[in-house]
């Protein structure tokens, strides 16, 4: 059986002043009129049972997370005492389910993706869904990419195509970290490069043997949580785990060591939101080439980014190419081409003192 596991414990830092820690990116309304996470179990909860989608947050956002999805049982909102990055996210996830369900295939998402259509990405995941149930392999979806981006990671694809399925699978040969833009522009040339999506399938048994084998130590404190799930000591044994975790990505500790991973090209449209960039790609601009959430009003402005509270005017005169963004107590401005380094303003203002505006 399919269950869903929705990584929500990020704080989006590159969409302050926007994402705040108590209002990170994944519960804001950046396309549409609902939230991020709403969208991605909308996306999702007409093939897989509401009890059968987990989220695992931050304990902090757990009650905020609950109020936004009330269709999903509170007991299957998993709270991380603080985060460990996502090898810790995904292994005391497929831990919780094995728990309860030891033949369990297991879909992991993010929760701040743009997919579209739903129907693609659904018949996508049926398709992975078989493929780990037959082959015992851990499988991604990659994106084609349409640009050489610096922004992601890519995953290098075998020439052979795997056979018979609906979709293009291949054998992943390497990972590589987000590339200067030489590289990736050479791998985007090769046409044997995929944007890493972020988005994996695999069963339950078989991640956790790949923890066991690649991340021994991680796999330990799992054991530990494993034997306390639906005890009275849950709680404090995660959290006393979790002081031991490394902080590492499943990318980094498993995917690019495994044997056994496959990737399967994508056919829906993705997005993941990276930053305030994104706002150009998911909304209508005007005719100036300024794409304005708020009230806004200016001469000479173009190719700008404007965001605003509701009843707050923006005013600009002779800008041009510029991040502005105004919350009711903060007010940044921010050169487009800067966008990446919004979290290293994060952490000055954390360095200065400032840690009431994050």
């Amino acid at each position: 059986m399919l269950y869903a596991v929705i990584m929500a414990g990020g704080s989006g830092t590159r969409f302050w002043p926007w994402s705040r820690k108590k209002t990170p990116k994944q519960l804001l309304k950046i396309t549409g009129q609902d939230t991020m996470i709403k969208q991605t179990v909308d996306r999702i909860i007409g093939e897989i049972p509401s009890e059968n989608i987990y989220v695992v947050t931050t304990a902090c956002m757990a009650d905020s997370i609950k109020g936004e999805l009330s269709q999903i049982p509170a007991k299957n909102i998993i709270s991380e005492p603080f985060g460990r990055n996502t090898a810790a996210c995904i292994g005391l996830a497929a831990t919780i389910i094995s728990n309860r369900d030891a033949d369990a295939i297991m879909a992991v998402m993010t929760a701040d993706h743009i997919i579209e259509p739903p129907d693609l990405f659904l018949k996508a995941l049926k398709c992975a869904e078989k493929l780990a149930a037959e082959t015992n392999a851990l499988i991604t979806f990659g994106i084609k990419p349409n640009e050489p981006s610096v922004n992601y990671g890519y995953i290098q694809r075998s020439k052979d195509r795997i056979n018979p399925h609906d979709f293009q699978i291949y054998d992943v040969k390497r990972f590589t970290e987000k590339p200067d833009r030489a590289t990736a522009e050479g791998f985007v040339q090769s046409g044997e490069y995929y944007w890493n999506s972020g988005i994996f399938v695999w069963s339950v048994n078989t991640i956790l043997e790949n923890i066991n084998t690649l991340m021994p130590e991680l796999s330990k404190g799992l054991e530990r949580i494993g034997e306390s799930v639906n005890t009275p000591d849950e709680s404090n044994v995660i959290y006393n785990e979790y002081e031991k975790f490394d902080n590492i990505s499943i990318d980094y500790g498993v995917m690019e060591k495994a044997s056994n991973v496959k990737i399967i090209e994508a056919d829906f449209k993705w997005d993941d939101v990276g930053s305030w960039l994104a706002i150009e790609r998911l909304n209508k601009s005007d005719q100036n080439n300024n794409t304005i959430l708020g009230e806004h009003c200016g001469l000479d402005t173009q190719g700008n980014i404007i965001i605003g509270d509701k009843g707050h005017l923006i005013t600009t005169i002779n800008v041009s190419d510029m991040i502005i963004v105004s919350t009711k107590d903060v007010t940044m401005v921010c050169n487009k081409n800067n966008a990446e380094d919004i979290k290293k303003l994060t952490d000055l203002l954390k360095e200065k003192g400032y840690d009431c505006y994050l």
